[in-house]
């Protein structure tokens, strides 16, 4: 039976649909601010010292990366410094470029007879000559509490902001003369915000939209929203946020769901994300710049190309490893050991088909592992050849198919044996070479 033309034509709108956001991520130029300085250690048991710093931000630069966040000023105990201030103030000492380059920095306060007193994180921005800020407000009640409250900050912002602006010295502009700096104002519990009051969170935004800003980014910082609720959120603040100021988000990975998360920001009007290159972050993980990267050369984004994508899978893996001495999680999506690890030739993603990403786009390479349950025979000689060094093409077929029985009859045997591991992938083929 076919379907009834209504059917098909209601059909056809929704894949329409779908394909209108395939063209907005395919044509997206995203605004990317790399925190691989800053997120990527927090979360880390090891974390990065001042010699780490100074060997990774020429790295960043060089995979194409134009901002990047130096670290954290408004941490608890600003008098006990740390290794952030440490690096700020050897770039400024050593009159290294800080082109493009941000701190975070808090908001000041303003009493209620109007004078201001900048928070320490302000004056440190200044003094390290940092150009830029991703400037931090709370607006739900548990942010706020202890800090300030609504009345306070509504009084304070502006003026943070115009102290920012009259005291901060911006990127170099091509005549040798200094802008004013590049502010977002982050609001870190973004989606809390909104999901506790969004008349407050609508009222703040419209006081943003007035400042001399360069734009605002939403916080989702335990990463507990789904994919719908950040795109409705970043959907309100684009409406009160109109081009050309930027919107940017930022999402943990608490849920599961960041990387959806990111891509559902960027089609309700997001203008890009921070975050590190890669997985790890403050808590289990966050939306990577290295995932969202590779997720757009998934799609066909040619902007990708302004970036060294050979470089992206080697150097987000070896930041991570820098960061915590233990290897990325194997089986983390796009940037784990066993993501382009085959357990079955059907899984292979293949050059031009639709929405496949080859290992090689992001500079890695396919490799082998054998499931005893699934895995073929092109996987078990492709992992065999890994062993031995020999070419996969060398291993007969007949001795193939014999160790997919030989495994089948293990289990069936009660025996549970780890066949990936060379010596027993060894003694299984020799195994199946008796029979």
């Amino acid at each position: 039976m076919s379907p009834s033309p209504t059917a098909l034509t209601n059909a056809h709108i929704i894949l329409a649909d779908a394909q209108e956001k395939l063209e907005k991520l395919r044509n997206i130029k995203p605004y990317l601010i790399d925190l691989s300085l800053r997120e990527n250690p927090v979360g880390a048991r090891m974390g990065q010292n001042l010699a780490d710093k100074l060997a990774i931000l020429p790295q960043l630069r060089e995979f194409g990366f134009k901002n990047i966040f130096l670290g954290t000023l408004d941490y608890s105990m600003p008098d006990e410094l740390e290794v952030d201030d440490d690096f700020m103030m050897y770039l400024r000492d050593h009159q290294i470029d800080m082109t493009s380059c941000f701190a975070f920095t808090a908001m000041g306060i303003a009493s209620a007879d109007g004078v201001f007193v900048p928070d320490p994180s302000m004056l440190k921005l200044r003094d390290y000559c940092v150009p830029n800020t991703l400037h931090e407000i709370y607006l739900s009640k548990a942010g706020m509490e202890g800090q300030y409250d609504l009345e306070t900050l509504r009084r304070s912002l502006p003026l943070s902001i115009q102290w920012l602006n009259e005291n901060i010295v911006g990127d170099s502009r091509e005549n040798g003369t200094s802008g004013k700096p590049r502010i977002l104002i982050n609001i870190v519990d973004g989606c809390d915000a909104f999901a506790e009051d969004p008349d407050t969170a609508c009222s703040i935004l419209s006081l943003l939209a007035e400042q001399d800003i360069e734009g605002v980014s939403i916080e989702d910082d335990r990463g507990t929203y789904l994919p719908f609720q950040v795109g409705a959120y970043v959907a309100v603040a684009r409406s009160f946020l109109p081009a050309p100021l930027q919107l940017l988000v930022h999402v943990h990975a608490g849920a599961g769901v960041e990387n959806a998360s990111a891509i559902e920001a960027l089609l309700n009007g997001a203008d890009g994300i921070w975050g590190g290159l890669p997985k790890q972050a403050a808590i289990i993980g966050h939306a990577s710049l290295g995932e969202l990267i590779a997720n757009l050369v998934r799609v066909g984004n040619p902007n990708m190309q302004d970036y060294q994508l050979n470089q992206l899978l080697p150097l987000a893996t070896s930041l991570q490893v820098l960061d915590q001495e233990l290897p990325v999680p194997d089986d983390s999506p796009i940037l784990g050991h066993n993501a382009y690890r085959l357990p079955l030739s059907f899984f292979r993603q293949v050059p031009g088909r639709f929405m496949d990403l080859i290992p090689e786009a992001i500079g890695g390479v396919y490799r082998y592992r054998i499931c005893p349950v699934v895995s073929d025979t092109k996987v078990i000689a492709g992992r065999l050849a890994e062993v031995t060094g020999q070419p996969p093409e060398t291993f007969l077929e007949a001795t193939l198919e014999q160790m997919i029985r030989l495994m089948r009859r293990d289990l069936r045997a009660g025996e549970r044996i780890v066949y990936d591991e060379p010596a027993n992938l060894l003694q299984l083929y020799t195994r199946a070479g008796l029979c």
